[in-house]
């Protein structure tokens, strides 16, 4: 099969012309393969849904960390908007910036290093080696958040170790997406990205119910049913060595299923800072012989930052324009888990059908919608939030699985590691936009709610640049 894709030659038969999926025609991979490979998004669940999300970061940013006579102050103020208030409010702002800077930093150094350790994998065969020692790490670095005492000392160290651990997790994603191709065929390939993506949302769902119901508590006053003292946020530090744990376990699956790639023997080792070197030329040449890739990889880059700022700042708006409590939010989570995972299940069969970029531009378009809708909305209460809302996550799971699906279709054989780093890296070039735009907003027009439209906007800017990317399919339709 030769490639499509505008730049490419036409009778052209070089490696890097040549999909990797398409060496998986005709293969009949074992479903134990499959289900372990989905595992381990399943475990990840724990450090992109728990911690990263909607717990250990809305800790580090409570009054927990706040300097104990602000807090006293602000609870001996009678007046809501007294100076005492505006003092605490600042230093809860304060906190967020310092957490904001830290990941931005992890960002960083995900741009920067990303498609190198991606390009030494593909040439090593060491893939499953490097995922399972990011993972471990990830695992080390979550539970060390045990030790984050609900003091403002320990901010800091907080503040690291979900940085260290974001790092490594984003790395551990780059191998982990590059497995795709070894689990999947070009006729399953959108199942199989859906299924990984559905067991997240759904390993998700189950750790923030037991989370919510066990530590938590249904109401700041109630806590969990297991009893455990809130002191020095002791609930919550143990909500992290639960989900060190919950990743460990459910990634292993992988690590003794699926079999190790074979060194590529199109590359000649380099040490770490030639590969850089080797990169630019990489890149050079996947311009010329797979310009879609590039294409692709740019106008992702941009729809995927939209996709991660309805999440990021949902529970932000749910909480703050729509007047949801801390409980109601992670009920809210656990509905959108809900609703994501079972559109990703389902999309992944359209995906196999009609391809993916349909999938994309759909999901796209139904966001866009709904966010104008949620916009127009935001006077009318949590009703319609609650409705809004989840019409969002119908497609955000879809979007993001379609995406994976799409590139891997698209991936010369042997860079898929290198390719999904730079995956990595467009996506973290531009992760500053959605945020960016949506603080502008509510800055400007000083009101919240307005963020809603700096997300839609970086939605459609990468709608219109994915549609001239031309799609491939790798095979025809089942009637």
């Amino acid at each position: 099969m030769t490639d499509t894709t505008p730049g490419a030659p036409a009778a052209n038969t070089a490696t890097t012309t040549v999909a990797g999926l398409d060496l998986q025609a005709g293969k009949k991979i074992p479903r134990g393969w499959v289900v372990a490979w989905a595992f381990w998004d399943w475990g990840g669940a724990a450090f992109n849904a728990v911690i990263t999300t909607f717990v250990f970061t809305v800790y580090l940013t409570s009054s927990y960390f706040v300097s104990p006579a602000i807090s006293a102050a602000r609870d001996a103020e009678v007046d809501l908007k007294g100076p005492a208030h505006a003092a605490f409010t600042a230093a809860q702002a304060s906190l967020t910036s310092g957490l904001g800077f830290g990941l931005a930093a992890a960002g960083v150094i995900v741009a920067l290093i990303a498609p190198v350790l991606g390009q030494r994998t593909d040439a090593s065969g060491r893939r499953k080696l490097w995922l399972a020692i990011n993972t471990g790490v990830v695992v080390i670095a979550t539970a060390l958040l045990f030790f984050v005492q609900g003091k403002p000392a320990y901010f800091v160290l907080g503040v690291v170790l979900i940085s260290v651990g974001t790092v490594f997790y984003e790395i551990a994603t780059v191998n982990y997406n590059a497995m795709l191709i070894q689990v999947s065929t070009p006729r399953t390939v959108g199942k199989v990205s859906g299924l990984g993506w559905g067991a997240g949302y759904l390993g998700g769902i189950v750790l923030l119910l037991f989370v919510l119901l066990g530590l938590v508590g249904l109401t700041a006053s109630s806590g969990g049913f297991l009893g455990v003292s809130h002191d020095n946020g002791l609930n919550i530090r143990i909500i992290a060595v639960i989900s060190a744990a919950w990743t460990l376990v459910f990634s292993l699956p992988i690590l003794f299923t699926v079999p190790e790639i074979e060194a590529g023997s199109r590359r000649v080792k380099v040490g770490f800072f030639q590969s850089y070197v080797v990169l630019v030329r990489d890149v050079a040449t996947l311009w010329k012989e797979s310009r879609n890739t590039v294409l692709f990889l740019i106008s992702s880059a941009l729809f995927r930052d939209g996709l991660v700022g309805v999440f990021t700042f949902g529970g932000i708006l749910a909480q703050g324009t729509f007047g949801f409590s801390s409980g109601q939010v992670i009920i809210f989570a656990i509905a959108a888990n809900v609703v994501a995972g079972v559109s990703t299940f389902v999309s992944g069969l359209f995906d196999d059908r009609f391809g993916a970029k349909p999938v994309i531009v759909v999901s796209l378009v139904g966001l866009i919608l709904a966010g104008v809708g949620v916009f127009l909305a935001h006077d009318l209460g949590a009703g319609a939030f609650w409705i809004g809302g989840l019409i969002l996550c119908l497609f955000v799971g879809p979007a993001q699985s379609a995406s994976r699906t799409f590139l891997a279709r698209i991936t010369p054989a042997g860079r898929e590691g290198e390719v999904f780093g730079l995956y990595a890296t467009t996506g973290r070039a531009v992760s500053f936009l959605a945020p960016l735009l949506f603080s502008t907003f509510v800055a400007v027009a000083g009101a919240q709610y307005w963020g809603i439209l700096g997300i839609v906007i970086v939605l459609l800017l990468g709608l219109l640049l994915l549609i001239p990317v031309k799609s491939r399919r790798e095979f025809t339709p089942v009637k």
